[in-house]
């Protein structure tokens, strides 16, 4: 019998090489059989078939006996696409030499032919020497699919790979650090290699698919505000096409935009609404289609006082008609003190055209007593166009919104600013972005090639606390997770020239945390009954340990220019500016040399306005064999869709702390979870994409009675959230239980201080 080799010819069949292959998948790992492999997998052998085919079948034999009390079969299944891989992309299972790998590629356009004008033949000699091919065995299945899926340098038509992960990960880091000075820069090139190669620094899908190549936009989120005009607008419409383009996650600011029936010139016309206007950036965000699958995604935010807000609340659901709905993006409802203040007291809130009380928007971000002030003085004014509703009304039409669809944000404008890294009298956070986690400035464009206004982009990675043994690695790991992106801030392109000023201005970076559930278990806590303690002693050293590496790169580098606008310029660090109720949970400590750092601060400056933003970590975790984030586990075992079919990915660690995981779905209530972020929050100058999640099953009738989910969100004001994500239900049953008559005092929130109790607030 033939066999079809990947050149195309012919041989014989030769079952030994086959049982090589699978030895070779389990050597040194325990609980799997390489019997078994080739059982499972029943190969029908038939004249000609493809030794590829062969490969294939042995690969989904491995990953189909992956179970809770097999776990190392997602080794073996990852080992078998790395044997595939190899022979797909070098023709033999030993890789070539990374001189002749990154020649190739160049000629064929897949690599930034800048690489070899920067790196001499003996430099890439010296990182072939590094290099360390055999960390691929130790990559999973969900890792290596997710590799050859989404990773590896490939032709998207043909399906056909160059590279292999380990050169990958050495592409980038010398990528990275290829402006850095000669004599540095094979040691930084060598220490970003083994810590993204080890899973120390976990980075996202653009830095892993695109540094490298000859595509050069690696932010993946994109905040770009619009004011109240047709020309902004468009402006807004042909900005959001242009980053799409680049498969950026967008945030679109829109609250200011006035409502329906506002005069327009004089009165010779009426406003035809918000809704129109975000139909338009709906098609804007769907107009580039990535492959012709799917568009691009947004979450567009506005205030709950907006005239509009009964028709706005309701635009993602099923119900209504074409017309009347704009369900293809996502809503970020913007909410303040007041607000809150409004619903623990009974009392209404009053909604208003943004463009019939001029600066009261403004005010909304940078001045809460201002706002409120102004606030109150249009309630009493006859004149101004307005509607009054129960508090509780929109904060249950809110939430129900929110409940049914899963995709309706919540964003506390005062804590984004006040407990933020900007002054926010200068330059104020208006908006988030697509997944709730940044936090940064922007300016409404005039034009596509306005220059005055403020398109913000941030750069993200994640450091793995999971894998991360004391805080000196800590220290180490974070210094080369800042030095990283900030090259990168440099060495890519923007499409949008607001971008692009804004970025040199600002060069913010969001670094975040993952496998926090794998940690926790190591660490002997639950979601449900965690050891804050710890948690916030860690979470200061992470945090110490990115602004130290910002503030010593300022030293190097110089700061930032927008320096002057951030509160880090004042000396003043997120650690002095959260809210204080959090001392409630625990006790404030500062274990850190926070007063020389703050010292330095103030003299040298910091070379990153933003540092911190706890992101979704999907395709990340996979590849590091991590859980998921922040996020608790939804079983042992997930299961992610992918174009190879269904991966099967293992929580770390799982024979060793299978009783110390604390599953999602197991936990009755998202309150300790909440509380684990609000300490997180303490040290961040971003957001976190904080998720809220219910299993109906723990609650009478299987319905979340409204009481529970409104008390849950004054919780989060009450501790300092910022915002709300996804909001998770188990299996959706049952309608929430809204009762206007709801006794909210009988909620333990207690009085909201005043803000001006907060000596760090004053700025």
């Amino acid at each position: 019998m033939k066999v079809t080799k990947r050149n195309g010819h012919k041989e014989d069949l030769d079952i030994n090489k086959l049982h090589k292959v699978v030895m070779y998948s389990v050597e040194n790992l325990t609980g799997v059989s390489a019997s078994q492999v080739e059982i499972n997998s029943q190969i029908q052998f038939y004249e000609g078939i493809a030794s590829t085919d062969i490969q294939e079948t042995l690969i989904k034999s491995a990953a189909d006996l992956i179970t809770e009390e097999s776990p190392n079969y997602q080794y073996v299944a990852g080992r078998l696409i790395n044997y595939h891989l190899r022979k797909m992309v070098y023709g033999e299972f030993e890789p070539p030499c990374l001189c002749d790998i990154v020649q190739k590629n160049i000629d064929d356009g897949f690599y930034d032919p800048e690489f070899v004008e920067i790196y001499t033949k003996d430099e890439i000699n010296i990182l072939q020497s590094y290099i360390k091919h055999e960390r691929d065995e130790d990559l999973t299945y969900a890792a290596m699919e997710q590799f050859r899926g989404k990773y590896l340098v490939q032709n998207r038509a043909t399906g056909q790979i160059f590279e292999t992960p380990q050169v990958a990960y050495m592409m980038i880091a010398a990528t990275l650090f290829s402006r850095y000075p000669e004599k540095k820069r094979m040691a930084y090139v060598k220490a970003y290699y083994d810590a993204i190669s080890t899973f120390r620094i976990s980075l996202p899908t653009p830095v892993m698919a695109g540094v490298r190549t000859p595509q050069r936009q690696f932010s993946s989120c994109v905040l770009i505000e619009t004011d109240d005009s047709l020309d902004s607008i468009n402006a807004t419409s042909s900005s959001i096409v242009k980053y799409v383009s680049q498969k950026a996650g967008i945030g679109i600011g829109a609250g200011n935009i006035r409502a329906i029936g506002s005069a327009i010139r004089s009165g010779d016309a009426t406003h035809t609404g918000v809704i129109p206007f975000y139909k338009l950036f709906q098609s804007a965000v769907k107009s580039c289609s990535q492959g012709g699958v799917r568009g691009g995604a947004a979450t567009l935010y506005y205030p709950i006082w907006h005239l509009e807000v009964e028709d706005l609340l309701v635009l993602k659901n099923n119900k209504g008609t074409e017309d009347n709905r704009v369900r293809h993006m996502d809503y970020g409802v913007q909410f303040n003190k007041l607000m809150y203040e409004r619903l623990i007291k009974g009392e209404n809130i009053t909604l208003f055209s943004p463009k019939d009380v001029p600066g009261l928007y403004d005010a909304f971000f940078t001045d809460q007593d201002k706002f409120k002030e102004m606030y109150e003085k249009a309630e009493r004014m006859t004149s101004i166009r307005k509607k009054s509703i129960p508090a509780i009304e929109l904060f249950s039409a809110f939430v129900q919104e929110r409940k049914d669809t899963g995709r309706i944000y919540l964003m506390n404008v005062d804590h984004a600013n006040t407990h933020g890294a900007f002054i926010e009298e200068v330059a104020p956070i208006r908006q988030s972005n697509l997944c709730c986690e940044i936090d940064l400035p922007t300016k409404p464009l005039s034009h596509i090639h306005d220059e005055e206004g403020e398109i913000s982009l941030c750069t993200l990675s994640a450091v793995n606390w999971g894998v991360i043994k004391d805080f000196e690695e800590m220290n180490k790991v974070c210094k080369l997770a800042v030095r990283g992106l900030d090259e990168l801030l440099d060495y890519q392109q923007y499409p949008v020239l607001a971008a692009e000023l804004s970025t040199m201005k600002r060069r913010p970076l969001g670094i975040g945390i993952i496998n926090l559930a794998f940690w926790m278990a190591k660490n002997d806590m639950t979601y449900q009954e965690p050891n804050l303690e710890l948690i916030d002693e860690w979470a200061e050293a992470w945090s110490y340990s990115l602004i130290k590496a910002s503030n010593k790169l300022a030293m190097e580098k110089g700061a930032c220019p927008g320096t002057n606008e951030t509160k880090y310029g004042l000396g003043i660090t997120p650690n002095q500016t959260y809210k204080k109720e959090l001392d409630e949970l625990v006790k404030h400590k500062e274990r850190q040399n926070w007063k020389e750092l703050r010292k330095n601060l103030k003299e040298h400056g910091i070379r990153n306005s933003t540092l911190m933003a706890l992101m979704p970590a999907e395709t990340s975790a996979q590849i590091s064999n991590s859980t998921n984030g922040i996020e608790p586990p939804r079983g042992y075992i997930s299961i992610k869709q992918s174009k190879h079919g269904v991966l099967k990915q293992v929580v770390p660690g799982f024979p060793y702390y299978k009783n110390k995981y604390d599953l999602l779905w197991d936990q009755k209530s998202p309150q300790g979870y909440l509380k684990i972020m609000a300490v997180l929050q303490k040290y961040i100058d971003q957001g976190i994409s904080v998720n809220t999640s219910y299993n109906p099953e723990h609650y009478e009738d299987e319905k979340v009675p409204m009481s529970v989910l409104i008390q849950d969100l004054l919780m989060f004001y009450k501790y300092g959230g910022k915002q709300l994500y996804y909001n998770n239900t188990f299996d959706g049953q049952g309608e929430i239980d809204v009762h206007k008559d709801d006794k909210l005092e009988e909620l333990p929130l207690g009085e909201i201080e005043d803000d001006e109790d907060c000596e760090s607030c004053k700025i």
